[in-house]
Parts: C-alpha cells; structure tokens; sequence
C-alpha cells in the first residue's frame, strides 16, 4: 500500500460547510474511490488557518491519478470549488508532503 498526504485549503467561513458537503460524500464518489485502490481516506482541518490535511492509502499511482478523470470526481470538484481553492480545471489547489516518519 502507498501512503499519500496532501495539504489543502478551505476558504475562510466555509469551514462548516465544507465539513457538511463531506459527510457524507457523494455514494458514486466513494464507490470510485474504492474502485480505484483508494483505502483509509480521511481529511483533518486545523482550524487556526484553514489548512486541510488529507491521507489516503492507495494500491497504485495510475489508479489514483485515474480518479481525476472520471465523471464523479470532476462534478465533486465543481461542487467544491466555492469553498476551496481550485485550479482551473476546478480541482482543488493541492500540495503533496513527504513522508518522513512512519510506524507500524
């Protein structure tokens, strides 16, 4: 399994509805997740500045990145965008951080 972390940010007074929009998440958007070899995929918010913190477990860099081209994941990043800064593809701005610890 490859661990994966990213930072992200939601816009300032969308904290709540952000959380609301992912709970829970689309059931089509979870089924594709799954389908693509995602596992354990949750998001932190550190409400001092906004700051998202997400991790997923995935099976395989070419199944996760797959995700982006479905139709699920591209209406969930339109359906996101007021919220949280995104790209012009609508995807959210996203930061990968490496991995420097870990234990089993």
């Amino acid at each position: 399994m490859i661990r994966k972390a990213f930072v992200m940010h939601v816009n300032s007074g969308c904290e709540a509805e952000y959380e609301k929009r992912h709970n829970p998440i689309w059931e089509d958007l979870a089924a594709v997740l799954k389908e693509h070899g995602s596992h354990n995929y949750s998001i932190f918010l550190d409400p001092t500045n906004n700051t998202l913190f997400g991790y997923v477990e995935i099976e395989d860099e070419a199944r996760w990145s797959a995700v982006a081209q479905t139709d699920a994941c591209k209406r969930w990043w339109a359906y996101m965008g007021d919220v949280m800064p995104a790209n012009p593809d609508n995807s959210p701005v996203t930061h990968e951080v490496r991995e420097v610890f870990h234990l089993d």
